[in-house]
């Protein structure tokens, strides 16, 4: 399965991943599923109905991030028996927000709203990495921004996607050593080349009464 563009309640231009299209395409098969994911992220409510579907899903979730897991999408990421993150993949957690008009009131109650919201998308980072829910809080506050590295650090990921390779290739173990240093003395051979000044032929050697000749004839000038 893929989980490609943005997350939505309804898709107006086909382009969107909502809750009834992942539904449908989950119950067409059975068995363990592999759910890749390359998304900015969405409408939370959404992203917290496909992630309720694949917890409940009965057969193995394999996450594998290709692209870019933030904002809801990551927490759709945290829903896999399995999270793997591609070495040049970027996961990102922040504070849910939302465009709201009105009064004082209305906006004391639109606070009070994402902050519930935070406290449910903390929950889900919280089961998947066994992180605290306040330091969770923090990363979300500062918009983190976690590579492939950080977020298996972090718990976020269980580990990073390597090329499979077979047994009859021979994996090159010292081969990218020897081209760092073939590269080095290339390049400080252009360099010393550059730099070389050849001398002429009539100043390899100075002779003792022609410098003489030279400092009288400075000593004439005083």
């Amino acid at each position: 399965m893929f989980l490609n563009g943005t997350i939505a309640e309804e898709s107006w231009f086909d382009d969107d991943v909502t809750p009834q299209l992942f539904r449908d395409e989950l119950n067409a098969g059975s068995g363990d599923i592999t759910v890749w994911i390359n998304s900015p992220g969405g409408d939370c409510i959404a992203a917290a109905q496909i992630y309720n579907m694949l917890m409940e899903y009965k057969g193995n979730v394999i996450v594998k991030i290709d692209g870019i897991a933030a904002s809801a999408a990551s927490v759709i990421a945290m829903a896999g028996t399995k999270v793997c993150v591609s070495p040049v993949s970027m996961l990102m957690i922040h504070n849910p927000s939302a465009g709201i008009y009105g009064n004082t009131a209305v906006m004391q109650k639109a606070i009070e709203m994402l902050d519930e919201v935070k406290e449910s998308i903390v929950n889900a980072y919280e089961i998947k990495t066994g992180m605290s829910r306040a330091k969770i809080s923090h990363l979300m506050d500062a918009e983190t921004w976690m590579d492939a590295n950080s977020a298996v650090e972090m718990g976020f990921a269980d580990e990073i996607l390597q090329r499979s390779v077979t047994d009859e290739i021979e994996i090159p173990q010292v081969n990218m050593v020897y081209s760092q240093v073939a590269v080095t003395n290339s390049l400080m051979s252009k360099i010393a080349k550059k730099c070389r000044i050849e001398p002429k032929a009539e100043e390899t050697k100075t002779k003792a009464d022609s410098l003489m000749d030279r400092l009288n004839l400075m000593k004439n000038w005083r």
